[in-house]
């Protein structure tokens, strides 16, 4: 947590990783919005959402278990190990608690567990009055 809010109060860095960074969050949060606000299965929410909840609570149980999973071995590459040092700023500070709040929210409305309107009775024809067939 000390970490992200120093990186919060640095004076932004002027290259081209920060637009890279920038980037990549902006695409992942549309395809979080897509995926939250879409007609797709309500298990593509609710998945993640268990994912992160659970890490999560195994975080609040036993910290040391839960950052376990985070990559930081000398033997994995550098850019493994970024996303790890990532991974684990979101996970201490709650950014993952917050997403899966967020993606489990759609799972609760009774619309995305119904199946849309086919309207498969447009396709009977009937027949005319009088005719055999």
């Amino acid at each position: 947590m000390q970490q992200a809010a120093a990186n919060a109060a640095a004076t932004p860095p002027v290259d081209q990783k920060l637009w890279i960074a920038l980037g990549a969050m902006a695409a992942v949060g549309l395809v979080a919005g897509l995926v939250m606000a879409g007609r797709i299965s309500p298990m593509a929410t609710f998945v993640p959402s268990l994912v992160l909840l659970a890490w999560t609570v195994v975080y609040a149980l036993d910290a040391n278990r839960a950052l376990s999973f985070v990559p930081a071995e000398p033997s994995v590459n550098q850019i493994v190990r970024d996303i790890g040092t990532g991974a684990r700023t979101l996970l201490t500070t709650g950014v993952y608690a917050l997403l899966g709040v967020a993606l489990f929210i759609p799972v609760l409305m009774p619309s995305r567990w119904s199946r849309r309107d086919d309207d498969l009775d447009d396709d009977y024809e009937a027949t005319p009055e009088g005719s055999y067939y």
